[in-house]
């Protein structure tokens, strides 16, 4: 819609948090919300399709997530899943899902990376699921995702340890944020 292909542009990845950096805070907030409510909603549709099924919302979010990753109709090239991470834990329980998000709002502010929180989050959740539904099969499919997610950030870990990953308070200074990165990678 705005005449060039998200992936090229950025950090490089069809996700919420590139659309804040390429388009801006509003197109970032859509994004991030459509993504949230399609796992949601797809957790949500299975439980009710599938009752039988213990795992079957969980299954189908995780499918949620998987191809939000790897989209067949953009060649494989997608986002990193937190959004639809997040919204399969707000299907799951919204006590949990509030929860988890004041501690990732603080651990991204406290380290000022937006980009910790898919890898904790994943992390966090595979360990809540596990004590609270006691599932093997369902805290196996997390862990799974969990290891998607950590693979999909290598590169953000790397740019934090290169020192150009951009942060967090690039929503508040976004001048500043940039001409650092720049710097960075010039050196």
């Amino acid at each position: 819609m705005r005449g060039f292909d998200i992936r090229s542009r950025g950090s490089g990845n069809a996700g919420a948090s590139n659309a804040v950096i390429t388009m801006g805070k509003g197109v970032g907030l859509f994004s991030a919300l459509f993504d949230i409510f399609k796992a949601a909603f797809a957790y949500m549709a299975a439980e009710a399709l599938f009752p039988d099924i213990s795992i079957s919302g969980l299954l189908s979010a995780s499918s949620c997530v998987t191809g939000h990753i790897f989209p067949v109709f953009m060649r494989f090239r997608g986002g990193k899943g937190l959004a639809c991470l997040g919204g399969m834990i707000l299907a799951y329980s919204p006590q949990v899902f509030f929860a988890m998000l004041t501690a990732e709002l603080m651990i991204a502010v406290l380290l000022d990376y937006i980009c910790i929180v898919p890898i904790t989050g994943s992390v966090i959740f595979t360990a809540v699921y596990a004590f609270t539904a006691g599932n093997v099969p369902g805290t196996l499919i997390l862990a799974g995702i969990s290891l998607v997610i950590l693979f999909k950030h290598i590169q953000n870990l790397e740019r934090i340890r290169n020192g150009t990953e951009i942060h967090l308070s690039f929503l508040w200074h976004r001048d500043e944020e940039l001409e650092r990165v720049r710097g960075k990678d010039g050196q």
